[in-house]
């Protein structure tokens, strides 16, 4: 059976990323080719959303997230939480985000990244989202937030932290997202080890395109741009590192997928 014979939900998609400008379409459809059904676009700001929301309306099996990236966070501007608020009623939007703490490049300061994490945290508890997290160098501070807001429903998107980090989120009740960062032989030691912790109904797939193309493809694009379609490719360094088939890491991270973001029908 190939990969492409199975049903796959891409949990992470940046599809109004610039390196998408001009083939858009063609990516979402090579994607459906490949057998990826579904598919999740990620918001970074709301101008972002907007755009998500008028793609999904174009187009089937497309959902989206709402929300502000942290490094977004010193860009809000007045009025932007209830703004957000009327984003997230639209029945394309199924989770509140990309949101969260990056105290790594710090392109918006901290008190003002723990300011409008809490915010998106406060309103996703309010209508019952789920969050769509994002953390890099602020799991403590992270962690205390989630806990505080008594956050129990959520993706820990494109998650490359340790086995101490992954028994933590998966404690609050989190999904997992795993991105190609598993299938780089350079940096990914830590990650390959945390995997030995997530059980499959934890899992869920994502691809971040066009970041992080899978270093185990194969046959590599001359552009270096990941796509939806080669999410098989971390299928299989799964399936290589955990002894599951391709056909249960498959049906387990679409199964959860619906589950998170409230899909069952699909």
């Amino acid at each position: 059976m190939s990969n492409n014979s199975f049903c796959w939900f891409d949990a992470g998609v940046n599809l109004f990323s610039q390196q998408f400008d001009q083939d858009r379409d063609q990516v979402v459809a090579r994607a459906k080719e490949a057998g990826v059904q579904q598919q999740l676009l990620i918001s970074s700001d709301l101008a972002e959303t907007t755009l998500n929301i008028q793609y999904c309306q174009q187009q089937t099996g497309m959902l989206t997230t709402a929300g502000v990236h942290p490094h977004q966070a010193a860009a809000v501007a007045e009025g932007w939480l209830p703004q957000l608020q009327l984003l997230l009623q639209q029945p394309e939007v199924v989770a509140v985000g990309e949101c969260g703490l990056d105290f790594n490049r710090m392109f918006s300061a901290k008190d003002q990244q723990i300011s409008v994490f809490s915010a998106q945290l406060s309103l996703a508890k309010q209508l019952q989202k789920a969050v769509y997290l994002h953390e890099r160098e602020a799991f403590s501070d992270q962690l205390a937030l989630l806990k505080q807001h008594q956050i129990d429903f959520g993706i820990a998107h494109c998650f490359t932290g340790d086995a101490t980090q992954l028994k933590a989120y998966l404690d609050l009740g989190l999904y997992i997202g795993i991105t190609g960062w598993l299938c780089d032989e350079r940096r990914a030691t830590m990650l390959q080890d945390a995997l030995q912790y997530l059980p499959l109904d934890r899992l869920i797939l994502e691809t971040d395109a066009p970041y992080l193309l899978p270093r185990n493809l194969t046959v590599k694009p001359k552009s270096r741009r990941n796509e939806p379609a080669f999410i098989s490719a971390i299928a299989q360094q799964i399936a290589q590192l955990r002894g599951w088939s391709l056909a249960d890491i498959a049906h387990h991270s679409h199964q959860n997928a619906q589950s998170l973001f409230s899909r069952p029908s699909w």
